[in-house]
């Protein structure tokens, strides 16, 4: 069975830096056709150049919190490669939650950026994909990946809104698998445990210690490079994995194998 995605398309979303933008060139070079959305246009810009307007490399700037601006990304995608195949739902915030506090809406405001413009986009492209399938009978219509974490999992109180959109983005992703599996659109997802992200990077820049408290947690001892979970995103949207939907795949490093109180969710 082929790993190739070469020739297909796909939408990357937070795909401006860290791991989005790890996974949309990774699949750059392996021959997609690749969408990088993401709402900050200049990181985009910065980081794919004002000319990625050529051969299999588009960008789309917007914030996928609107209804319109799904729709629009998903037109881009199709006026500049006439299809969809892939999609990966990689936009995801992380923010510190007082769960004690009853004016704290961080529980809100993660659901609305890390969970329903998945959801929205899922809809949408996976009514495209069916639309491109009309008359075929065989073979994978098309392949959903959400970007999770392992916090879905863990009890850290800080990290309440966040664990609480990733849960629900794990169950997004198996409910959403059985309504499409007789459409062939596998939907799985990649829970990650500590990643060199961006928003990572910056917590580390506040706190020396943290790192090392990750490390100590980890039975790998190390914080992953985001370019090592493409491979994963991948096979999950190849052809290898026809079999395989409504599956949270785990990279974290052997994290989530040991006592999970007070560890480091991230």
């Amino acid at each position: 069975m082929s790993f190739s995605i070469a020739g297909k398309t796909a939408i990357v979303t937070g795909a401006a830096n860290g791991i989005g933008l790890a996974i949309g060139r990774h699949f750059a070079e392996k021959g997609a056709n690749v969408m990088f959305a993401d709402i900050d246009e200049k990181g985009l810009i910065d980081q794919l150049g004002e000319k990625a307007d050529e051969g299999n490399i588009r960008y789309f700037a917007g914030d996928l919190r609107e209804k319109l601006t799904i729709a629009n990304l998903l037109s881009a995608t199709i006026d500049a490669f006439d299809q969809v195949d892939i999609l990966v739902n990689g936009a995801r915030q992380v923010t510190v939650s007082d769960p004690l506090s009853p004016d704290d809406d961080s529980v809100i405001s993660l659901l609305n950026q890390n969970l329903v413009p998945a959801l929205r986009l899922t809809q949408l492209v996976a009514k495209r994909m069916v639309k491109q399938a009309e008359g075929e009978t065989e073979g994978q219509v098309g392949s959903i990946i959400n970007l999770s974490s392992i916090a879905a999992r863990r009890t850290h109180p800080d990290l309440l809104a966040y664990s609480v959109s990733s849960a629900a983005l794990d169950q997004l992703t198996r409910s959403m698998a059985v309504a499409l599996a007789p459409m062939r659109i596998r939907v799985n997802a990649v829970a990650f445990g500590s990643v060199m992200s961006a928003s990572l990077q910056g917590t580390l820049r506040e706190n020396s210690e943290f790192r090392q408290d990750i490390e100590r947690h980890t039975p790998l001892a190390r914080i992953a490079a985001p370019g090592e979970l493409a491979d994963a995103v991948q096979y999950l949207a190849s052809e290898g994995s026809g079999f395989m939907t409504g599956q949270i795949l785990t990279l974290d490093g052997g994290r989530t194998l040991l006592d999970p109180v007070a560890a480091p969710a991230h």
